[in-house]
């Protein structure tokens, strides 16, 4: 995928080392963009191999608005382990605030839920440009340990120049770990703007991405932590050819937002067969550390 190499090199070239919470340095530029059309396939890394079952079944617990990783779980997706209590509970994962955003109403706090919100104003209005979606309460983010990453998204829709509508979303991320996250963001939020075009009747069509912090973990300038440095592994992906990107084939079974919730109980190789993905032939997976 070219435009995902591009922001790789981006970052090697122009990067500048900065500290960072996790007290791993990187190397950092700022405000990249680019956009992927996903009529030209899913847009799944080639360079390395990515779990596509990681993306479905993250991205469906988004949708749910739990808290708890339960369901991450079941499925044997252990990458919100680290920022989970002893009871399972996440309060800044994405899916509460995306279908239970805070807000005060004639003096009482009550919630407000986006993603029904741009379902239905899809059908009402397809030519909105207020089907926004954000995971970023401040009441939350300002303290939370971990406050989300893609803060801000939105679905808007555009007109072919032969009249066709198609489903597009912007994706703003205010955090980018370029070696371990990104992939899996370009992934998910394109598995996103699938099943909204699926729920809306609108082909998806162009997803775009504004990458605000585009980092990557190195090791100290004195040769320190050397195991969390991810440039040796990236310019390795580099040297290696993108290969065609596969489809992905949505069960006639999905067809609105009420679908999802019995989803959620489907066992591993169900969900799979509901969303199956067409022609994934990656380069073997490369490992990186987590800087947590």
């Amino acid at each position: 995928m070219k435009q995902y190499l591009w922001a790789v090199k981006e970052v090697l070239e122009h990067g500048v080392r900065k500290t960072s919470r996790t007290g791993v340095d990187t190397i950092s530029s700022f405000n990249l963009n680019y956009q992927i059309d996903l009529r030209e396939g899913f847009p799944l890394l080639t360079t390395k191999e990515i779990s596509w079952k990681n993306i479905v079944v993250e991205n469906l617990w988004f949708l749910s608005g739990d808290t708890n990783i339960s369901l991450l779980q079941k499925h044997g997706c252990k990458f919100w382990d680290p920022w989970a209590d002893q009871n399972g509970q996440v309060p800044s994962a994405y899916g509460n605030f995306w279908r239970q955003f805070p807000v005060h109403r004639d003096g009482r706090l009550a919630f407000n839920d986006q993603i029904r919100y741009v379902v239905d104003e899809l059908q009402r209005n397809r030519e909105s440009r207020r089907l926004v979606v954000s995971a970023w309460a401040p009441g939350n983010a300002q303290t939370s340990a971990l406050p989300p990453c893609h803060a801000f998204w939105v679905l808007n829709v555009q007109n072919t120049a032969d009249g066709e509508p198609l489903l597009c979303l912007h994706l703003t991320q205010r955090s980018c770990d370029i070696a371990l996250g990104v992939p899996y963001n370009i992934a998910g939020y394109a598995f996103l703007l699938e099943l909204f075009g699926r729920f809306s009747g609108i082909r998806p069509g162009i997803l775009g991405h504004t990458l605000v912090d585009a980092h990557i973990y190195t090791s100290k300038a004195d040769g320190t932590q050397p195991e969390y440095d991810h440039i040796p592994n990236l310019k390795k992906q580099l040297k290696r050819n993108p290969r065609v990107l596969p489809t992905l084939n949505i069960d006639k079974s999905v067809m609105t937002l009420d679908d999802i919730p019995e989803l959620l109980t489907a066992d591993t190789e169900s969900l799979l067969s509901t969303f199956q993905l067409a022609g994934y032939n990656p380069h073997p997976a490369i490992p990186f550390k987590v800087a947590v």
